[in-house]
C-alpha cells in the first residue's frame, strides 16, 4: 500500500511511543527546499528556520513523553545538501525534541550496508521511502511482513552512531 496526503500525516499524528527513520542519502531533492537549498549553495544567506508544522509536532509528542528520531548514514566530505540539512533543520529539529543522530561510515564499514531508507512507527509499523539515485521521492510504501529486522537496523544504527550535537561540535571533521 502506497501513503499519501492523510494517510501519511496519520502515521504521525497516531504514534503511542516512537516515530523513528533511518536515512541513507547524500541528497533528498525536495521542491519546497529548492530556492533555499539553492541560496546556501551560492552562499547567500538563507531564511532563518526555527518552527514549524514538524517542529510543533516532535515538541508537543514529547511533552507528552513519546520519541521521535533518526539515524543519517553519511561519508565525509560532507554533500552540499547534508551541510544545508544539518544547517537549515537538523538543529532546530534538536531543539525541538528529534533525538537525531549521525552515523559517519567514512574510515569503517557501514554496518547498515543494503539498508534504505524508511520510518519505523511504534516498532509495529514500517514505511519504505522510495528515491531516485538524485535523491527524488518516488513514493511511500507500507511493508507488509515481519518488521523484526528494521527494529534490528534500528537497534544497530543507534549503537553505532552519536548525536547530532557531538558530530557537529566535535566529531564532523572540516
Amino acid at each position: 500500500m502506497l501513503l499519501d496526503g492523510d494517510e501519511w500525516r496519520r502515521r504521525f499524528a497516531e504514534i503511542e511511543r516512537e516515530a523513528w527513520r533511518l536515512e541513507t542519502l547524500p541528497q533528498y531533492l525536495v521542491a519546497h527546499e529548492a530556492e533555499e537549498f539553492a541560496a546556501f549553495r551560492e552562499g547567500r544567506p538563507i531564511t532563518p528556520y526555527s518552527t514549524s508544522s514538524y517542529t510543533e509536532r516532535v515538541s508537543r509528542q514529547r511533552a507528552e513523553g513519546k520519541r521521535n528520531g533518526r539515524v543519517h548514514i553519511v561519508t565525509q566530505p560532507l554533500s552540499d545538501y547534508l551541510r544545508f540539512e544539518f544547517a537549515r533543520y537538523y538543529e532546530a529539529h534538536s531543539r525541538a525534541g528529534d533525538d537525531i543522530r549521525i552515523l559517519d561510515v567514512t574510515n569503517r564499514a557501514n554496518p547498515l550496508d543494503g539498508v534504505r531508507d524508511f520510518w519505523m512507527f511504534d516498532q509495529a509499523e514500517v514505511v519504505l521511502m522510495n528515491y531516485e539515485a538524485d535523491g527524488s521521492q518516488i513514493s511511500r510504501e507500507v511493508f507488509e511482513g515481519d518488521v523484526s529486522s528494521f527494529v534490528e537496523y534500528q537497534r544497530v544504527a543507534i549503537a553505532e552512531s552519536v548525536p547530532f550535537e557531538e558530530y557537529v561540535n566535535g566529531g564532523l571533521r572540516a
